[in-house]
């Protein structure tokens, strides 16, 4: 199903901007509600993300399968489905979801650590910095390509000690659904391949949006973590 295009870009930016914050706003109440706790299995963490969401805001679509992800299961990317576990004790635990609010469209994820351990609880801060720092960059290099912002946050996740476990580092978001006018090619993501500077229109003629995500790992540990948000409007631009 297409939609109508919104043409006026101030309303376009003020739509993507709230429902971003309305995707904070959910995972705000996650937390407050204790649904990531030790004894919930990824499902039933997922099953309830949803229920809440239609209960806060009446979203009922999502333009991305829901992921909840703990353990070893953080390493693994987007495409994979891994069997159910359920959460311990001083674990880690990430979510990814991509509500619909009245037809546009959020990219949330954040990671959460259940106890004490020092080592993904300095995942969590390499997370955000990764991320700050992939922003920093795209806001200095007005000609910025998908390939170099990916190489960036690459770089840097491996200097600061950890692994960079995504192929891509992000992709256009928009009105749902939002490949019908962009496509779903590399120069859609923020990933090798990507040549095109990020800074242009569309297929449609409209201004590109830009969700950056950060997927690291500490793969002999047995854990990654995972950030993501809009990178181009919004309060972090």
């Amino acid at each position: 199903m297409r939609y109508a295009v919104e043409e006026d870009e101030t309303t376009r930016v003020a739509r993507l901007v709230d429902a971003e914050t309305r995707a904070g706003q959910l995972f705000d109440a996650v937390v407050q509600a204790g649904l990531i706790r030790p004894g919930l299995g990824e499902r039933a963490v997922s099953d309830s993300v949803r229920d809440l969401a239609a209960d806060m805001f009446g979203v009922d679509r999502w333009w991305h399968k829901r992921i909840v992800r703990a353990g070893e299961n953080t390493l693994l990317p987007y495409r994979e489905n891994p069997p159910d576990r359920v959460l311990t004790d001083d674990d880690i635990a990430f979510l990814d979801f991509g509500p619909i609010f009245e037809q546009w469209e959020a990219d949330f994820g954040r990671t959460y650590v259940l106890g004490d351990d020092p080592r993904k609880h300095a995942l969590t801060g390499a997370l955000s910095t990764v991320w700050d720092a992939g922003r920093d960059f795209f806001a200095a290099t007005p000609d910025v390509t998908g390939e170099q912002l990916y190489g960036h946050v690459y770089d840097l996740a491996v200097a600061i000690g950890w692994e960079f476990a995504g192929h891509i580092a992000g992709h256009l978001v928009g009105q749902f659904p939002h490949d019908s006018i962009s496509g779903d090619g590399p120069q859609e993501h923020i990933m090798p391949g990507s040549d095109r500077p990020m800074r242009r229109n569309d297929a449609a003629g409209l201004p590109c949006h830009w969700i950056l995500e950060i997927h690291l790992a500490d793969r002999a540990a047995g854990f990654g973590g995972f950030f993501e948000q809009l990178l181009d409007i919004g309060p972090n631009a």
